[in-house]
């Protein structure tokens, strides 16, 4: 950072990268939008100093990503199930979406739902809400707009990927980077695809890595497997063993079949493995209960 020092009181002056001017009165100095490096008085000496502060400034940005990239989630992008509030499993058929109240309820709960209805002979209503269940697709339908009016991020990345499966790609790309700029996790790793495979967008690398970075951070335990294989695939391994410790910490069986891998030529140490596959259940237990071991018995 341009600093300069007094010795006799150690009072740390800042000084502007570029045209040298202090910090002192009224007169702030902005730091680099990128890295934490230097300082400047305004935008002409930003601009003006770009050519000597550039390679500095991507070497330095670069660190604070990694930072903030290889950083464990404390759980996955999915949270908790809203009513036993246990963490929801990865696995999507393990949970069900509402479209009245765009939340995410774990089998459990919908089974447990389901018994106390027909128990009471109530009409089906919705887990966490308790409105209706939509007795037709109209209905449902109606619910739905209803949350994308709202710009609802997760009901914007159901109608994006529905959009995507029925090849409107354009459509797709719309909503879904319309959930991703309103913090949708999904919507990145979603766009990411969509880059990788040249989806109504061209095939851009730079970009598909860009929503990948942001889903992982986010907690997206496939985004970060597949930043694991790309860094794989370009010899970067320690990188790669990096994203899938990560990952298999959350319960992503694919991250840690990769580290069995890396384990069996040697990119894995004994006790980095152990560590990992024992993370990796804890993070499998967690998700379990009584009553969505019984809800998952309903549905074989």
């Amino acid at each position: 950072m341009s600093t300069e020092s007094e010795p006799d009181d150690d009072i740390t002056i800042m000084l502007c990268a570029s045209c040298r001017m202090a910090e002192v009165d009224d007169i702030k100095l902005k730091q680099c939008p990128n890295c934490d490096l230097v300082r400047y008085c305004s935008d002409n000496c930003l601009q003006g100093n770009l050519s000597q502060h550039d390679a500095q400034c991507k070497e330095r940005a670069a660190e604070l990503l990694d930072q903030i990239l290889f950083r464990q989630p404390e759980s996955t992008h999915l949270g908790d199930c809203p009513i036993c509030l246990l963490p929801l499993p990865i696995d999507p058929k393990k949970s069900t979406v509402h479209t009245c109240c765009s939340k995410t309820i774990c089998i459990g709960c919908r089974l447990a739902s389901a018994i106390r209805e027909s128990e009471g002979r109530l009409d089906p209503t919705c887990p966490f809400c308790r409105q209706s269940i939509p007795k037709t697709q109209e209905e449902s339908k109606r619910n739905k707009m209803k949350r994308i009016e709202k710009n609802d991020p997760l009901a914007l990345y159901h109608l994006g990927t529905r959009r995507l499966l029925d090849g409107d790609y354009n459509t797709a790309f719309e909503y879904l980077t319309k959930a991703a700029e309103l913090g949708d996790v999904e919507a990145h790793h979603q766009l990411s695809i969509m880059h990788r495979k040249g989806y109504g967008v061209e095939k851009d690398e730079e970009m598909e890595i860009y929503h990948l970075e942001v889903a992982a951070i986010g907690g997206h335990p496939d985004a970060r497997y597949n930043l694991g294989l790309y860094e794989a695939r370009n010899r970067r391994c320690e990188r790669a063993v990096k994203h899938w410790i990560i990952a298999a910490n959350l319960g992503c069986d694919h991250s840690l079949k990769g580290l069995k891998e890396c384990y069996k030529v040697g990119r894995v140490s004994k006790d980095d493995f152990a560590a990992a596959l024992r993370a990796h259940q804890a993070a499998v237990d967690a998700t379990k209960s009584p009553q969505r071991e019984a809800a998952a018995a309903l549905q074989l």
